[in-house]
């Protein structure tokens, strides 16, 4: 039996697009206890007493998500995977103690792309770390940094956070 979905096409888009993510707040996965979408966007976001979201700086053009759809018609399985990439300029102790605790935490995050557009992740499973790495660089114009790859296994694409007015107050749940 077909599945009948509504389709509703895509006007041809003209405005300017740029790649790459500018910020990331991550917060324990257990510590959200509700989020809420209307339309598949994200208008609420409901956190235990006294969390918060913890807010990720990067340098520009260093970070970045890729979802991948996966789909396996004869065995009925379709979702969507993410690639959270972080990137975190100059090795030194306290970053490589963050970066560990993130390689062993379930996570949720929001991030927030070149576009102004936040983005959630971690509303279906949790965000765990699949990849990192450390390194010097080899030359003086290497890159010395430390990179840490987070995965969301999800039943869609990301959801797009809206964040003011009637959205998500960011003041209240990052600290």
């Amino acid at each position: 039996m077909a599945c009948n979905q509504t389709l509703s096409g895509l006007a041809n888009d003209c405005a300017t697009s740029m790649g790459g993510i500018v910020r990331a707040y991550i917060i324990n996965w257990d510590d959200v206890t509700g989020v809420t979408d209307s339309e598949g966007v994200i208008n609420a976001i409901t956190l235990e007493a006294e969390a918060k979201f913890k807010e990720y700086y990067f340098k520009r053009n260093t970070g970045s998500f890729t979802s991948t759809l996966n789909v396996d018609a004869a065995n009925g399985v379709n979702y969507v995977s993410t690639d959270i990439v972080l990137q975190f300029t100059r090795m030194e102790t306290a970053k490589r103690i963050e970066i560990a605790a993130l390689a062993v935490n379930e996570v949720a995050l929001i991030v927030l792309d070149a576009n102004g557009k936040y983005w959630y992740f971690g509303k279906d499973n949790p965000v765990t770390a699949t990849a990192g790495t450390g390194q010097t660089g080899t030359a003086v114009g290497d890159g010395n940094f430390y990179q840490i790859t987070l995965q969301d296994t999800s039943s869609s694409f990301p959801l797009e956070v809206e964040v003011g007015g009637d959205g998500v107050d960011l003041s209240t749940i990052v600290g």
